[in-house]
């Protein structure tokens, strides 16, 4: 029972373009596509916009859009628009059981935003639910996406519901072209461990698990233990205006010896009895029971989108859920893949006008004495200090568009 995470590349940090499957299970038998959107014309009677929210007026709208930088303005998806607030909204298909299938969710995801920190995630929801409802508190199956904070948090999440507890996965799945895979047993906790360290054993009493020992041949120095940890100063001297019979008999004052070494201690030298570090022998774990059907959905309904933005513009698009990888691959070559090359290009041109007018904006050092001119020139100067405000703002966000990889 494996897993496969796969991403494929994107544009840069400011301008996040992800394709993002998850396989769950490595078994083929029939394939077919359970759900697939594209948002292209009647999605909004697919969907179903949650009143989350709603009634503390925290609900974002959705935008159906291309975005600010596209291939083709007739491809389009739904984007958050409203800064700080939340977001639901889901679709329902078919009931669904992945048992002796591949479990095959994707979905792209573009993040047109300055993203300090949030995520980009999708979820799998299980039996029946209240869409009207769907929110925070809505149990689901799976949860799958991206996760950026700052300049240390970049990569991808992956939490599974296993016996009405969510698990994350334990490693780290970083951005990149490559596929990872691995276990359900070992990547995520849903299960007790197959083994554990045998609670009866005990470290033998002769073990020796001292890598070093002082050297029985080394020998303190004569004399060492003799030797003052301070001195007189030798260059110290009575002052002149010193008056033994007022002030007392003068004393030099005293500095540290700089033959002082400290107390001593033999020097070490490798143990030639040590046994290494010792470590209890593993045992199979009498708590373990294994389920063969562990990564079974018996009952997958919903596929919907949750989230808190702090700063809006993350737009969705081309979801799937099937049980084809082949076909989930040829998806994201005919969506993503045809467009990303546009939309890097639009990207890049646009950030060439920003800077082309940044440029032009530039105020012109003035020599003039007059007054009324120098006013004009200290409210042209705050106007500019703002001006650099934002350019440092837009900078900082910059990163190198070949090394849109890195993330």
């Amino acid at each position: 029972m494996a897993i496969l995470l796969r991403r494929l590349p994107m544009l840069n940090p400011n301008f996040l373009s992800l394709v993002l499957t998850l396989s769950l299970l490595v078994a083929i038998s029939s394939a077919g596509v359970i759900f697939e959107e594209r948002f292209e014309d009647g999605w909004e009677n697919r969907w179903v916009k949650s009143d989350w929210k709603k009634d503390e007026n925290m609900a974002g709208e959705w935008n159906y859009t291309s975005g600010k930088w596209n291939g083709d303005a007739n491809n389009k998806g739904i984007q958050t628009s409203e800064d700080y607030r939340f977001y639901a909204i889901s679709a329902e298909f078919p009931e669904f059981s992945n048992k002796d299938k591949t479990l095959v969710f994707q979905f792209s995801v573009k993040h047109e935003q300055k993203l300090d920190c949030g995520g980009g995630y999708m979820k799998l929801l299980s039996g029946e639910a209240d869409q009207k409802k769907f929110g925070g508190d809505t149990p689901y199956s799976i949860m799958f996406g991206p996760d950026i904070c700052g300049y240390s948090t970049k990569k991808v999440h992956a939490i599974l519901t296993y016996n009405d507890t969510n698990h994350l996965i334990k490693k780290e799945v970083p951005y990149n072209v490559e596929k990872q895979s691995g276990s359900l047993y070992s990547d995520w906790d849903l299960l007790p461990p197959k083994q554990i360290k045998d609670p009866e054993a005990k470290k033998p009493e002769d073990w020796d698990d001292k890598e070093y020992i002082p050297d029985p041949e080394d020998k303190k120095p004569e004399g060492y233990d003799d030797i003052p940890k301070e001195i007189t100063d030798p260059d110290a001297k009575k002052p002149e205006d010193w008056d033994d019979e007022e002030d007392g008999e003068w004393t030099a004052p005293t500095v540290p010896n700089p033959e002082y070494k400290g107390p001593w201690k033999p020097k070490k030298i490798k143990n030639p009895n040590y046994k290494g570090k010792w470590k209890a022998p593993m045992i199979d774990n009498p708590d373990f029971k294994d389920d063969p059907d562990i990564y079974v959905y018996p009952k997958l309904k919903y596929v919907g989108v949750e989230l808190w933005q702090v700063k809006s513009g993350t737009l969705f698009d081309n979801v799937l859920v099937c049980d084809d990888p082949e076909y989930a691959k040829q998806l994201a070559e005919e969506t993503w893949g045809k467009q990303k090359d546009a939309e890097k290009a639009a990207f890049d041109e646009a950030e060439k006008k920003r800077e082309e007018e940044e440029s032009k904006g530039d105020p012109v050092d003035s020599d003039s004495e007059d007054g009324d001119d120098d006013a004009d020139d200290a409210e042209g100067n705050d106007t500019d200090d703002d001006s650099k405000s934002d350019s440092a703002e837009d900078e900082a966000t910059s990163v190198d568009h070949d090394a849109h990889d890195e993330l």
